[in-house]
């Protein structure tokens, strides 16, 4: 065969070696290799800036935006003993009505936690809990928006404070127990600070934002008046920001509880939206297109170079029934058969016109397939001396 022949753009060429080379590994390995070291130096950058430090919101230790460092100095500086407390064991004995409690995070406690912080009898200063009935009968809750807004009330440190930040949660005082005590900051008629006393003369307060009381916003605005008004009252502030690790296990939330829903919602989101990427580039399925190459390739070298693929792939199978489907191909016409003719039919009409025995010519035209290299070659020549025993006039 001399012809030009169209064949796949990606059959290499005669002559070519189709082995990966160490530079087109590195080729197609270096994009990967990038973008993993990135994220390795990104996170050693994060861990640097981070400099080993507590960066929980309201930690008295950390020295954060996020933390409460430069509140507990400015008590500390005022006379105010400061004791940061992570569990509620021993507070029983070592806290009392001369003690006021801040409690961080108080929606991470049990209810038998937060019994054990009532019976103390020292005032409690309750940031941004959502549960607010847990701490005092008869008050609801509400998420309103941030904002710096005036005190609208008659409590001596909102007064001192004026305008400042208030929000995140409103609070309903319908029916509670506090009696009339003050309501400040409110939203729409709803307060973002609550303060009043129980029955046994308890001092309760309720703030709907602890934003005011970090480092990076206790300089702005009130909120350091109304921090100090509300945490300076006795000379000991126990700062109560409970452990995750001290909770009882039956109140511990996995990983999964603490994602709020709408970030599994955004994932799934975006996973169906990947998909869909995923569907709209990926390649169509359906027949082979032939295309014209750009430039015009022997048959010979086409040949050749499909078998150095079937070579390097092991696929005798598919090139012995290539070289099989190949001579029948070329037979059928010239023995007179239809394109569909069935098997039987052209290895009798061969058999024929070849002098061969029907079963050597049926183990030649669709026998199995071969099993190591030196049977394909033998396959080959045979089909070529078969080929020129039928084609002889």
């Amino acid at each position: 065969m001399t012809g030009a022949a169209t064949v796949p753009v990606d059959a290499p060429r005669a002559g070519t070696s189709t082995d990966p080379t160490a530079q087109d590994l590195w080729r197609a390995g270096k994009g990967p290799v990038a973008v993993l070291a990135l994220v390795l130096l990104a996170g050693l950058l994060v861990a640097l800036a981070a400099g080993g430090t507590d960066t929980r919101p309201l930690d008295p230790r950390s020295p954060a935006p996020i933390g409460g460092r430069a509140l507990a100095e400015v008590l500390r500086d005022q006379g105010v003993r400061v004791d940061r407390v992570a569990t509620t064991e021993g507070l029983a004995d070592t806290v009392g009505r001369d003690t006021t409690v801040l409690v961080v995070d108080p929606d991470l406690l049990t209810d038998g936690q937060i019994e054990t912080l009532v019976n103390t009898g020292a005032d409690l200063v309750v940031l941004s809990t959502t549960a607010p009935q847990r701490w005092v009968t008869g008050v609801g809750a509400q998420p309103v928006g941030p904002g710096v807004r005036p005190p609208g009330c008659r409590l001596p440190a909102a007064r001192r404070a004026g305008p400042a930040d208030a929000g995140l949660i409103s609070y309903d005082v319908d029916g509670t127990s506090l009696g009339t005590g003050f309501r400040c900051y409110a939203h729409d008629g709803r307060p973002s600070l609550v303060q009043g006393r129980r029955v046994d003369g308890q001092l309760v307060t309720l703030v709907g934002s602890g934003s005011g009381f970090t480092n990076a916003r206790l300089d702005d605005e009130g909120n350091a008046a109304l921090s100090l008004g509300l945490l300076g009252g006795h000379d000991r502030l126990v700062w109560f920001l409970p452990s995750r690790d001290a909770l009882p296990t039956q109140a511990q939330k996995s990983f999964y509880e603490l994602v709020p829903h709408s970030v599994w919602w955004g994932l799934a989101q975006l996973t169906i939206a990947v998909l869909v990427l995923a569907l709209w580039r990926a390649r169509r399925l359906g027949p082979v297109v032939a295309e014209p190459l750009p430039v015009v390739v022997r048959a010979a070298e086409a040949v050749e170079g499909r078998g150095r693929l079937y070579r390097r792939a092991g696929a005798r199978d598919r090139a012995g029934e290539a070289l099989r489907s190949g001579v029948r191909a070329r037979l059928v016409p010239a023995l007179g058969l239809p394109r569909r003719a069935e098997p039987t039919a052209v290895v009798a009409a061969v058999a024929a016109r070849s002098s061969r025995p029907a079963a050597e010519v049926g183990a030649l035209l669709y026998g199995a397939a071969p099993a190591d290299d030196a049977s394909l070659v033998r396959l080959a020549d045979a089909l070529d001396d078969l080929e020129r025993e039928v084609r002889r006039p």
